[in-house]
């Protein structure tokens, strides 16, 4: 039976530490929602720069319940859901205006259209990598609705999808990020090549795995960097900057071709190139993502993405990021945090236990 109070981990209010709340409320789902069960919660940067600037930037109120994507066992559904059923495995992203949903807490509500069923070959682990991080590349280049920001390449399942950019150069900064994974796979879906990604050299090998074809020492100059690029003799035609900051925004602005286009993982971070984009005249598309999927201009392309998604990582199209499991459940959240901000995480996703909080 399930309980009516939880453990959950929130921010009760701006400028405080994220603390555990040990009688928050277990929600009821609405027609168009599901109840989960949470196995496994992911950790990600955009949680400790909540805790930073505040939640406002996304909409959020306080109380805010933190974690934006998890996975878990569906233990009620409401009376409108059709695609899922009681007692599924899935994966899910969180709602924008939605503090109560985040999934750093033993249960919560998602809407069935922010949730995918998991295939029978990945663990829940696996699977709480997955949607946010895949939301992140997937809305700044097939997002086409009204209020997206997307460079607007053709979904796979759209018209030349699968043909419009083959045998195109593209560029991935941060490859080995849990971010930059997706991009790279992404890219190769839609048939770029080369791809090139900058990486400590130690993830070469596994980022190849993923579709990468050129690994650049990412500790090299941004000058280092931009000749090793140019040594290719193909223009960048598309750029995904993972990391986002000043230095890898400039360098993927300046080595992407007239014509191309580039995304930028930092939604907050467009004053950084506003004085490069007027100088040119738009001549370079440049999107910066917000992955939401309940936001508007991404509510379209999170249904027809999560629709496909089981079936992308049963077959190998989509691979999970590399897990850590941190232990402690939710009270190994803030430690964790800490060191995404340090950037003492490289090439794995971190993932916590909600159910094992003690």
């Amino acid at each position: 039976m399930t309980p009516t109070t939880q453990k959950a981990l929130g921010l009760p209010g701006e400028g405080h530490p994220f603390t555990l709340l040990d009688a928050w409320p277990v929600p009821t789902p609405g027609p168009d929602e599901v109840l989960v069960k949470i196995m496994s919660s992911a950790l990600n940067p955009g949680d400790w720069k909540l805790q930073d600037y505040g939640v406002s930037v996304i909409g959020g109120t306080y109380p805010y319940i933190g974690g934006f994507d998890g996975a878990g066992v569906v233990e009620e559904i409401g009376s409108q859901v059709k695609n899922i059923a009681k007692g599924d495995n899935i994966m899910f992203t969180f709602g924008v205006n939605e503090p109560e949903k985040g999934s750093y807490q033993q249960y919560r509500v998602v809407s069935a259209d922010n949730a995918a069923k998991m295939p029978d070959n990945i663990t829940f682990d696996q699977a709480a990598s997955v949607p946010t991080c895949l939301a992140t590349v997937a809305t700044g280049i097939w997002a086409h609705e009204p209020g997206a920001s997307s460079v607007d390449f053709p979904a796979p399942w759209e018209e030349g999808g699968l043909t419009k950019f083959k045998d195109q150069a593209a560029l991935i900064i941060g490859g080995s990020s849990s971010v930059g994974q997706y991009a790279i796979q992404l890219a190769k879906l839609q048939g770029f090549s080369p791809i090139v990604t900058t990486s400590s050299l130690k993830h070469a090998d596994y980022l190849k795995s993923l579709g990468a074809t050129h690994v650049i020492d990412r500790s090299l100059s941004p000058e280092a960097i931009a000749a090793e690029i140019q040594k290719l003799g193909r223009p960048i035609v598309y750029a995904y900057d993972a990391i986002a900051d000043k230095t890898t925004q400039n360098l993927a602005y300046d080595v992407v071709a007239p014509g191309g286009s580039l995304v930028v993982a930092d939604f907050r971070s467009q004053p950084i190139l506003a004085e490069k984009l007027e100088r040119d005249g738009g001549s370079k598309k440049v999107g910066y993502p917000f992955s939401g999927l309940s936001w508007p201009g991404n509510k379209k392309l999170g249904v027809e993405l999560f629709a496909r998604l089981e079936d992308w990582l049963r077959t190998g199209v989509v691979v999970p990021n590399r897990i850590e499991v941190l232990l402690g459940g939710l009270n190994a959240v803030p430690g964790g945090l800490d060191r995404l901000k340090s950037n003492q995480v490289s090439g794995v996703k971190l993932v916590v236990h909600p159910q094992e909080t003690a």
